[in-house]
Formats: C-alpha cells, sequence, structure tokens
C-alpha cells in the first residue's frame, strides 16, 4: 500500500496501534483462540484483509516460530504501510501482555497461595479451553472445505494424539502433499493461464 502524505501514514500507524493494543488487550487463550477477534476487527470492521488471507496467515504463523497473534499481526501491518507498518502493529500486539505480566509478576508471589487465586486461576483455564475448542471449530469449518481437508483433519489428529508424531512434521507432510495433489489436479497449470490471459488483455486494453 502506497501512502506518501505524512499525516496520512501517521494516522495509518496510529490505527494499526489501537487495533493491535486492543486485540492484545482482550483476547484470551493466545493462539488460534485469537481468530475470532481478528477477524471481527480485520476483516469485518476495517478490511484490511480477507477471511482466506487471515487463515493463510495463520496457517503461515503456526508452522514458523513465533507467537500465531505476533505473526498475523506483523503480517497485517506490512501490508497497510511496510516495514514500519508491521513493526508498529507488532509493538501493539504485545504491548498489553508485556504490562499486565510485568504486573502480575510483581506480585505474584504475594498472592500465588492464596486459595482464591488459585481457584480462579482453575476458573480461568476452563474458560480458555472453552475459547480454544470454539476457536477450532470455527477454524476447522472454513479450513476443511473437501473429502481430501477431511481425510487430511482425521490423519493428522490421529498421528498427533494417537502416534505421538511432533508436529512440524505434520505441517510439513501437509505442505509437501498440498502441492503434490495441487499438481496433480493441474492447479498451477490453471493459475498460469490465467495469469497469462489477464496478461494478454492487459496488453489489448493499452493498444
Amino acid at each position: 500500500m502506497q501512502v506518501n502524505n505524512m499525516k496520512e501514514k501517521l494516522k495509518i500507524l496510529w490505527e494499526l496501534f489501537s487495533v493491535m493494543f486492543k486485540v492484545g488487550l482482550c483476547t484470551f487463550g493466545g493462539g488460534i483462540a485469537m481468530l475470532p477477534i481478528l477477524e471481527l476487527e480485520l476483516v469485518e470492521k476495517r478490511g484490511w484483509t480477507t477471511s482466506e488471507e487471515l487463515l493463510d496467515w495463520f496457517a503461515i504463523g503456526q508452522s514458523t516460530p513465533g507467537i500465531i497473534a505476533v505473526n498475523v499481526s506483523t503480517f497485517t501491518g506490512y501490508k497497510k504501510l511496510g516495514v514500519i507498518g508491521g513493526c508498529v502493529s507488532t509493538f501493539g500486539m504485545v504491548l498489553p501482555s508485556l504490562i499486565i505480566i510485568t504486573i502480575i509478576a510483581l506480585f505474584i508471589n504475594n498472592f500465588a497461595e492464596l486459595v482464591w487465586v488459585q481457584k480462579a486461576l482453575r476458573g480461568i483455564n476452563v474458560a480458555v479451553a472453552a475459547i480454544l475448542t470454539s476457536a477450532v471449530y470455527k477454524f476447522s469449518k472454513k479450513s476443511v472445505k473437501n473429502i481430501f481437508g477431511f481425510i487430511l483433519l482425521v490423519i493428522s489428529f490421529l498421528l498427533i494424539f494417537v502416534f505421538n508424531v511432533g508436529t512440524i512434521w505434520i505441517i510439513l507432510g501437509s505442505c509437501i502433499l498440498g502441492i503434490l495433489i495441487a499438481g496433480f489436479r493441474g492447479d498451477f497449470k490453471k493459475v498460469s493461464e490465467n495469469e497469462n490471459s489477464t496478461s494478454d488483455g492487459n496488453t489489448q486494453v493499452k493498444k
């Protein structure tokens, strides 16, 4: 996104920071549990990205080192305003956690043994589990679009929870399998043909 006006740049940077700060402050559970609020803020309210692109960012964030939400905020900021946008967006996302965890760290030793604190933490854990379950269901509903996706989901689940296969191998295997199936179905050829068709159309318009 090209923005030449400094005032407009500052406005976009502030919007990136404030939106990500709110997301970081209001979302509990981390990771995939942040998908609903990110979709609400980035897709539905502001149109900064699409649901499909957001899912792609989540997939990349899940398969690369680092926190998913931080990776998504970086993608969003970079798409809006390049490197500076990515940095500001990421800072906005992590700042609430940094402030809250710092405050908790100062007092946790004094309160961790209190019964009411332990009960509260147990309740929070249950609530987070519910949030994660809901987020996983919504994520699966949007990602699994055909019988191949469903079979891959079942196989991945069995490999992880029954055979204790490392998630990195599941991700790599799924990536390779997806590329092979796309090549077998001729998806790459279709994309190339569409690009050539679009290029020819633009050339004719110019003439």
